[in-house]
């Protein structure tokens, strides 16, 4: 039997939480939802479609958790390069004034170019673009848990309340210009008197 990698580790497990999510499911969806009212009812009927976003998680996880790592990892190795020119620019510690605004500008200048090129790297910009975009596929799937759970209880979702703050705004303009457009209306008749 020859070694898997992580990811076809992932894919096995994902498999096997989707076969037994789809076998509880199946098994379990008609008493539960006979033996509940109300939101229960809904959420149950809606079960699945969270077990199967939390699986989704744990993978969409798993890749985040490698990003960011290697995130961290290239900023404290570029750290600890950068700290090592400085101490060999700059052996001795400062002891006026003068050696101390030295030092700082050796350590500025060093940290500066080291930094921004480890940020206009290739490397660094790949991996942060993935890291980000594992971040915001995590956000989708606990949104969608989310939206799942708010529904089951018959509230509004996320999409709704904002299309309601979207209209609050322009209400909100429209009367501000209705309100503008009267006073300057009651300054005219004020001074046509």
């Amino acid at each position: 039997m020859k070694p898997q990698t992580p990811e076809e580790t992932v894919e096995y497990y994902k498999h096997m939480s989707l076969f037994w999510t789809d076998l509880i499911h199946l098994m379990s969806s008609k008493p539960q939802a006979l033996g509940s009212t109300g939101p229960m009812r809904a959420f149950a009927a809606n079960s699945k479609k969270v077990s199967t976003e939390l699986i989704e998680i744990n993978e969409s996880l798993l890749q985040f958790n490698k990003f960011v790592t290697e995130y961290y990892k290239q900023l404290a190795e570029t750290w600890n390069d950068a700290q090592k020119k400085v101490n060999l620019k700059a052996p001795e510690v400062p002891q006026d004034v003068e050696q101390i605004d030295a030092f700082k500008r050796i350590w500025i200048d060093i940290f500066d170019n080291d930094f921004t090129e480890l940020f206009d790297s290739k490397k660094f910009g790949v991996n942060y673009g993935k890291l980000v975009s594992k971040e915001l596929e995590l956000t989708k799937h606990w949104n969608n848990i989310t939206n799942v759970i708010l529904q089951s209880v018959n509230l509004p979702s996320k999409e709704e309340i904002d299309e309601v703050y979207k209209e609050l705004h322009s209400l909100k303009k429209r009367v501000t210009k209705l309100e503008i457009e009267a006073k300057k209306k009651k300054e005219m008749k004020k001074n046509e008197k």
